[in-house]
């Protein structure tokens, strides 16, 4: 069949019309191969940053249970040392108590002050600190000055209160 004929074919016949429309249409844009969208991955989400610091709840806690800021803030030179010391007693043992209660601190190790150990190797200088004449070179043992503390657990108490008190460590105190 000659273009002639093939034209005619198009004009009189819409079957042969709708065919070469098809094949005109897919020439002009060539499929390509259908590739699958790649799954969404959604960028989790920040916690919130916490309303108030853990630093502000453990002073508040400190200050609520053993009145330890209010000490620590006060001048001392007009008292005696034994007036002093009769407060000192009830702040160190209100404060152990929180201390114990919110971290359960326990020494890093078990040998006594003054005995001689063995410096760990590698030396991991969060744990072991090196003191001394010979703290510049790579001692294999010393003798103990300090055992050290570590946190055997760390529940501060969850705080409830207000923005504007968020920085507040203790709130002030109004007798009626």
């Amino acid at each position: 069949m000659g273009r002639f004929g093939l034209a005619w074919k198009i004009l009189t016949s819409s079957a042969w019309a709708d065919k070469i429309t098809s094949l005109l249409t897919e020439s002009a844009t060539p499929k390509l191969p259908v590739t699958p969208e790649p799954p969404r991955v959604e960028k989790p989400v920040p916690p919130p940053k916490p309303a108030r610091s853990d630093a502000i709840t453990l002073l508040a806690t400190l200050q609520r249970e053993a009145r330890l800021i209010d000490f620590l803030k006060e001048p001392i030179d007009a008292y005696s040392d034994a007036q002093i010391g009769a407060a000192v007693r009830d702040i160190h043992r209100d404060s152990a108590a929180v201390l114990e209660r919110q971290f359960a601190i326990r020494p890093l190790t078990d040998a006594a002050e003054g005995a001689s150990v063995p410096v760990p190797q590698p030396l991991d200088p969060g744990l072991t600190k090196l003191s001394g004449p010979g703290a510049s070179g790579t001692p294999t043992a010393g003798k103990l000055v300090h055992h050290g503390w570590t946190a055997t657990r760390c529940e501060l108490p969850t705080w409830t209160g207000t923005k504007p008190s968020a920085n507040v460590i203790g709130p002030t105190e109004i007798e009626v």
